[in-house]
């Protein structure tokens, strides 16, 4: 009888070891990226990975090997007695794999085809005349605590001896009990998106954020990831990606035919894609084609680097138009592989970076962003009517108070608890913290005041520092909305203690049409300028703890200027800017200006201008307290034309100028960026040097190279010395690139950018000028550098070299070594 018991324990013994089941991924060994449709051979039989990489598979005799191929991989053998019931598989690149891309079969191929083919007829904004539809969108920052342990871990510390301490830390198990009770954020809102004449628009109908009274708009206008499937570029976490169903998609991406699938009761074909070159921050997914129309009827989009995203897109089918039309949009944002600390929504979620030396365990890591929309009471091809078609998105002020009964019509059957204590927690603490009025103070602040009552006090006015007036003490501002929201009155008072001259300017507006943000103002001021010096009228006034330029030039000019000028927003995506104004002029240097045989020491300067900035592919939110430009796309261009008025106001020249600008901006999902910035300006007839073009020098005429270290520009030359070229009309093109952060020690995170500028310009009247000697730069001025900025507390350095025909005889001379300073204000 024990024989017996013990044979039939043996053979149940050998039976479970003969049914083993093995789940697993399959991922790439550098990127942790999954690796889709992978071939895993056992037995002389063979499966593939799903989409995700993942497998399922039974294993039989534990001394078969588990072999794993990919192309362009290394084989990898895995042994079943050595695996667990879960594991993950990660395969090495083969460099010397001649195959380095993956081409797609003939048969998918014509599918993808087909489908860019039939997009018009399939696309709801190409294919119908007009739709709209309501759409309830509820955005939530969360975790699950299941995914977190609430142990209490042990860490070690060390003293400044080095000397190890172990503390007790539990910073989990208090975030585990924080999202057991609620939501780390959320932010709910309703809105109507109308299609109609080719153009669509989104008018808010209704908003609550948590922690908020008032909405952050900028927050409404947020692209997290694209309304349309059919949108090329396609946008995720706003920045474009090429997508896969486009002609040029097609170059980028490989496609495998997985089956045939039935939705809705109708044949779909399903399909993977990914890039041909494979590497992470790239776009990758399954799309579902209905086999009769070629339109996309599901569609999986999947991006896996510094952080991991999910979209999913689902469709209802429409008998009556034949067309899939969208039924429901998933967005899930969560911690992938980064190197660095990643901020979404100004920082409302954060993912830690993973080589942060004090965080090996962090429960944060378990953070996600989810967002769900949801469209409802769909019409299709009846007349719509758009109501500010040049604005995209619209948020009437009747659509910030809605009641509670109002959003309980959104809730769904299941209620989910942690939402419902979420409002009243963040409500709570946002109150305590004065977070919205830390945000209104933050906005003020980028545009460089600081509210004070009914005044916003001007940081730039307080304190400077320049060669002529030595340290410049003053106080200036404007009112606020408090006092009135129609008028203002800017003011500002300096006096510099080397030159010992008080300066002063008042310029009070008046607000002519508020949805235009139409101002009207007049203006007086008595203070100095830099000669030479470029400034367009429309752009945008941004906070800088210093100014680099006043610190290193010495030539400048007194000048008494009396202007009025509208400001407006009155043309579509467009900022104007028109004046008429009066300058008295004394250069502030020895210098004499020629013209008619006349020898001119003060002048007198009669002149309109005329600017527009121009974002013709960037979209704009109309608000209750004016217009957002909520999407900031590139090309940029400004435009300035400038003319003296011959005999008016008693001016002294006749002289034009024309001044543009064009600034592109190119964001990668790894979080790089490209930027090109041109920049040109011709002035005919008799310019004094005053007026003239310096192109933005930065250097010090100094000997040694440590006597010129001083502060960078953001867009100076920094190897061009003051006053070494002046023109009347010039051409300057700047190149860009700036690389991911590296993490060096903790804190200390180098941003690394490389730079290339250049400069052409001429001066066919330097007879003019007299008292001052100069170059021109027919022959191009060229420099490279290399920018390490944000090395720590926001400093950096910089460090250049100039190069070419106008190269200096000393090695020296030609390099300029600067400090870099950028400013984060955390908001």
């Amino acid at each position: 009888m024990n024989y017996f018991w013990s044979l039939l324990c043996f053979l149940f013994t050998s039976s479970l070891i003969a049914q083993t089941n093995v789940k697993g991924q399959v991922i790439d060994f550098d990127s942790a990226i999954p690796i889709a449709f992978a071939s895993i051979t056992y037995n002389s039989s063979s499966i593939s990975t799903d989409w995700e990489g993942k497998f399922n598979l039974t294993v039989e005799d534990p001394k078969l090997p588990i072999k794993i191929n990919y192309p362009g991989y290394l084989e990898k053998i895995a042994y079943p007695s050595a695996l667990s019931a879960s594991i993950t598989v990660k395969l090495i690149r083969n460099i010397n794999s001649k195959k380095k891309e993956i081409y797609s079969e003939i048969e998918v191929n014509n599918i993808i085809k087909k489908v860019i083919e039939n997009k018009k007829q399939n696309d709801p904004t190409k294919a119908l005349s007009s739709f709209q539809y309501k759409n309830y969108e509820y955005l939530k920052v969360t975790a699950n605590p299941d995914s977190i342990s609430s142990k209490i871990d042990t860490i070690i510390k060390y003293n400044l001896l080095r000397k190890p301490k172990i503390k007790l830390d539990s910073t989990n198990y208090k975030f585990k009990k924080v999202v057991e009770k609620q939501h780390l954020y959320q932010t709910e809102k309703v809105n109507l998106i109308q299609f109609a004449h080719k153009k669509s628009k989104e008018t808010i109908l209704a908003t609550r954020m948590a922690g908020f009274d008032q909405p952050l708009y900028e927050y409404l206008g947020l692209k997290l990831v694209s309304y349309s499937v059919y949108e090329n570029p396609f946008e995720i976490l706003e920045i474009p990606v090429q997508n896969p169903i486009s002609n040029y998609g097609r170059r980028l991406y490989t496609y495998k035919l997985i089956d045939t699938v039935s939705i809705a009761g109708r044949k779909a074909f399903r399909i993977y894609f990914q890039p041909k070159k494979f590497n992470g921050n790239k776009l990758r997914g399954l799309l579902y084609i209905d086999a009769e129309t070629y339109a996309i009827s599901k569609a999986y989009y999947r991006i896996y680097g510094i952080v991991n995203i999910h979209a999913t897109y689902t469709f209802s089918y429409l008998k009556e138009q034949q067309l899939w039309f969208p039924e429901k949009r998933f967005f899930k944002v969560q911690k992938g592989n980064n190197y660095d600390d990643i901020n979404l929504l100004g920082g409302t979620i954060k993912f830690s970076s993973s080589l942060d030396f004090n965080e090996r365990k962090n429960a944060t890591d378990q953070v996600y962003l989810y967002l769900e929309s949801t469209p409802f009471d769909v019409e299709i091809n009846k007349p719509v009517i758009l109501s500010k078609p040049t604005v995209k998105i619209e948020v009437p002020a009747t659509s910030l108070k809605k009641s509670t009964e109002y959003w309980n019509t959104f809730t769904k059957d299941t209620l989910d608890q942690r939402k419902i204590k979420t409002y009243t927690a963040i409500d709570s603490l946002s109150l305590s913290e004065k977070i919205e009025h830390k945000i209104f103070q933050g906005r003020k602040i980028i545009n460089g005041y600081f509210p004070v009552s009914i005044i916003d006090v001007d940081l730039r006015s307080i304190i400077k520092y320049d060669h002529y007036e030595g340290f410049r003490f003053g106080l200036g501002g404007v009112t606020n909305s408090r006092l009135s929201s129609r008028y203002k009155i800017a003011f500002y008072g300096a006096y510099g203690l080397k030159d010992k001259e008080a300066k002063f300017g008042i310029t009070p507006s008046y607000l002519a049409n508020q949805s235009s943000e139409t101002w009207i103002s007049a203006s007086y001021f008595d203070d100095i300028n830099e000669i030479a010096q470029t400034n367009f009228a429309t752009d945008l006034r941004r906070f800088k703890i210093y100014d680099p330029r006043p610190l290193n030039i010495t030539t400048f000019y007194n000048n008494k200027n009396t202007s009025i000028y509208v400001e407006s927003k009155i043309l579509p995506k467009t900022s104007s800017y028109f004046a008429l104004s009066n300058s008295q002029i004394q250069p502030l240097f020895n210098y004499t200006f020629i013209h008619n045989g006349i020898s001119y020491t003060n002048y007198s300067i009669t002149s309109v201008q005329l600017g527009l900035q121009w974002n013709p592919f960037s979209d704009y939110m109309q608000t209750p307290i004016g217009k957002i430009e909520i999407e900031k796309r590139h090309p940029k261009f400004s435009l300035q034309y400038t003319q003296s008025l011959p005999k008016v106001l008693g001016n002294d020249f006749e002289f034009s100028k024309l001044d543009f600008k064009s600034y592109y901006e190119l964001p990668y999902l790894s979080g790089q960026k490209s930027s090109v910035l041109v920049q040109t300006g011709i002035a005919f007839g008799a310019v004094p040097i005053t007026h003239l073009y310096s192109i933005q020098p930065n250097n010090l005429n100094r000997d040694a190279v440590l006597q010129r270290i001083t502060f960078s520009g953001k867009n100076s030359f920094e190897t061009m010395y003051f006053n070494e070229f002046f023109s009347n009309k010039y051409v300057s093109l700047q190149l860009k690139h700036t690389f991911n952060k590296i993490q060096v020690a903790p804190k200390i995170n180098p941003e690394f950018t490389i730079v290339t500028r250049m400069a052409f310009g001429s001066n066919n009247r330097s007879t003019q000028h007299l008292g001052i000697t100069y170059n021109t730069m027919e022959k191009g001025f060229f420099e490279s550098g290399v920018e390490c900025n944000k090395l720590f507390k926001g400093f950096g350095w910089v460090a250049f070299y100039r190069y070419g025909p106008y190269q200096l005889a000393r090695f020296e001379d030609n390099i300029a070594i600067k400090i870099s300073f950028q400013l984060d204000l955390g908001i």
